[in-house]
């Protein structure tokens, strides 16, 4: 069974940082590309970015802007999001997600974790 479990978000004040983790059981990160979306309240989710382990790549929105880094532990497979610089439009529900490659749907996605900035 395979599951994603997002921890790490919270209230924090405008100007903070905050690391999102994203914790794989059942899969293999390593064989997947691991994205981050977010979700606001009242707009559609919106994709973050994307790390590819096989290609040790990353990718981002262009929102994004140097705020956010996406990496990640293979030996935990686990993947994280690092938020610099927190605004108050960062206030969202994060999710993480997987997909085998860039052709193929987001097969599995997490819970989601809130994350509240505060101006």
């Amino acid at each position: 069974q395979v599951q994603l479990v997002e921890s790490g978000g919270g209230l924090v004040q405008a100007g903070g940082s905050l690391r999102l983790s994203c914790a794989a059981s059942g899969i293999t990160f390593s064989s997947y590309i691991m994205a981050w979306f977010r979700q606001a309240p009242g707009k559609e989710r919106e994709f973050v970015g994307h790390i590819s382990w096989s290609g040790g790549t990353t990718y981002y929105a262009d929102f994004v802007k140097g705020r956010f880094t996406i990496s990640g532990d293979n030996a935990k497979n686990t993947a994280y999001l690092q938020i610099n610089s927190l605004k108050p439009e960062d206030t969202a529900v994060y999710y993480c997600t997987v997909r085998k490659s860039l052709r193929e749907e987001y097969a599995y996605w997490g819970q989601g974790t809130q994350v509240t900035v505060s101006s």
